[in-house]
């Protein structure tokens, strides 16, 4: 058999990359320029050697690192930046994004298959990128007989709930969208929003499988918020607080979860049913209602739900880490740097090595963010397995489990925080406080 050798000229090549540099450098002149030029007007830029730093000078000091660098520091430390990128919806749509890959690999190797393999040289590493430009490119299609603006709103309304949920998770101390002192209160607020959501989505599809998967969502949401609800009051007795900084910094000694296993296991099987991943998957049940609630959904409004839902899956995840497993505590994986190395930088004989970025490193931080990442990944991990080793369970047996037994848990879990409290081991004067 013959080959045909591809049709392959340098020039051609060569033509298609200053093609590409072309486009680039004229893109980034005509609307990247201005877009920085806009966001300089609007935080707010420090001093430099006693005067305030303008949008025009910040301009031309970009082209320099080092004067660039205050510029920055600023940027990082505006509403905006934490909203979007960092600890806000941007770090959690990363993390989730890595996450719809990870379950697939992890539910194949379970299973003993391969998972996605060819999209991407190494593992198929490149699959989510494939999935994303697909839903992006694929056509939306809205039933005939759908209430379409709810039909449409639906999804950015689930995305954007899933978004004020991880506004409200700290991820180190002083990194957190919204610090307010009734936050675990205002999560519970939010948590409330996304059965009314499927509801209404549901209901604006006007089909029968999401009607049904909607009715399914509503009740067992409903059935296992509450001994979600009741799985953490036992925290809130201990530490005399709501706001979820304090209660992350109650655990610098010993995690929740030592004292509270029984508040951490109902919790934990709450955020499974809340997540409606197996075995309490009846919403979205694909070998009897095709997809649930979302069997209408096509092309990225799908991609919103779905991105929506694993943002979500990062949030309950990280509020599990945040409670019982001590949140960003931990032990120092690297020591700061000294003030004079960031100041002053390397001697190394005749040459002073400086590192740019480094001012900007702060290490508690850094070592904060890594602790929580780690204890969230492992969490997301426990999270996934039930669905690769438990079957569906029947929604009567799902109500009964929210409705009596989770709830008797809950119980016994808050009476033994009262116990712990008035025995005087833990809580405020404690003799482990």
């Amino acid at each position: 058999m013959s080959t045909i050798a591809p049709d392959f000229r340098l020039s051609r090549f060569v033509a298609s990359i200053t093609n590409l540099i072309f486009w680039v450098m004229v893109i980034f002149t005509l609307a990247g320029l201005p877009i920085v030029f806009i966001v300089l007007f609007y935080i707010q830029l420090p001093e430099i050697n006693g005067s305030l730093l303008t949008p025009y000078l910040a301009i031309t000091w970009m082209a320099d690192p080092s004067r660039s660098l205050p510029i920055i520091k600023s940027l990082i430390h505006t509403d905006f930046f934490r909203i979007a990128a960092f600890p806000g919806f941007g770090f959690a749509a990363l993390l989730a994004s890595a996450v719809i890959f990870i379950e697939r690999k992890f539910l194949a190797k379970i299973q003993l298959r391969i998972g996605p393999l060819y999209c991407g040289k190494v593992e198929g590493i490149l699959q989510i990128l494939g999935d994303g430009l697909k839903l992006m490119t694929k056509e939306i299609i809205i039933p005939a007989k759908a209430d379409k603006p709810i039909f449409w709103l639906a999804p950015l309304l689930f995305v954007g709930t899933a978004g004020a949920f991880v506004s409200l998770l700290p991820v180190a101390k002083g990194w957190v969208v919204a610090d307010i002192n009734v936050g675990l209160l205002a999560v519970f607020a939010v948590i409330g929003f996304f059965p009314i959501i499927t509801v209404l989505a549901s209901w604006a599809a006007n089909s029968k499988f999401p009607f049904i998967g909607g009715i399914r969502a509503l009740h067992q949401m409903i059935s296992f918020e509450i001994p979600l609800i009741l799985s953490l009051l036992g925290i809130v007795i201990l530490t005399g607080t709501l706001n979820l900084t304090e209660i992350v910094e109650s655990q610098k000694h010993y995690w929740w979860i030592i004292f509270m296993p029984i508040g951490a296991i109902v919790f934990f099987i709450t955020i499974l049913a809340e997540l409606e991943r197996i075995p309490f998957d009846l919403p979205e049940a694909e070998s009897e209602i095709v997809a649930g609630w979302l069997t209408e959904f096509s092309g990225m409004m799908y991609g919103l739900v779905q991105l929506g839902t694993y943002v979500k899956l990062y949030a309950f995840a990280a509020l599990f880490t945040l409670l019982f497993l001590g949140g960003w505590n931990g032990p120092m994986v690297w020591p700061p740097f000294p003030e004079e190395i960031i100041t002053h930088g390397i001697a190394m004989g005749p040459i002073t090595l400086r590192i740019p970025g480094l001012p900007l490193l702060d290490q508690e931080m850094l070592n904060s963010t890594l602790w929580f990442t780690v204890k969230t990944v492992g969490v997301i991990m426990v999270i996934l397995l039930p669905r690769g080793v438990f079957p569906r369970i029947r929604i009567d047996l799902l109500l009964h489990t929210g409705w009596y037994k989770l709830i008797a848990l809950a119980f016994v879990n808050i009476f033994i925080a009262l116990g712990l409290l008035y025995a005087g081991v833990l809580g405020p004067g404690g003799l482990l406080q």
